[in-house]
């Protein structure tokens, strides 16, 4: 049986009325993290107003070495 270990990971967006992610930026950290072996589960903004995204989620898995 696998055993699992998780992380979320938040992200902040920006602009006036939130809801611009720093691609780049985003896309290092989950290069970074999936470099050390974490793999990308789920990616969801949470709603701020009219549609914007106040914060991204990413959730990350990777098994765990018992």
């Amino acid at each position: 049986m696998n055993n699992w270990e998780y992380k979320t990971l938040q992200f902040d967006t920006k602009g006036f009325s939130g809801g611009i992610l720093d691609v780049e930026s985003f896309n290092e950290t989950l290069n970074r993290y999936g470099s050390n072996g974490w793999e990308l589960v789920s990616c969801f903004g949470t709603n701020q107003s009219y549609g914007a995204s106040r914060y991204i989620l990413a959730v990350l898995k990777r098994q765990v070495r018992l």
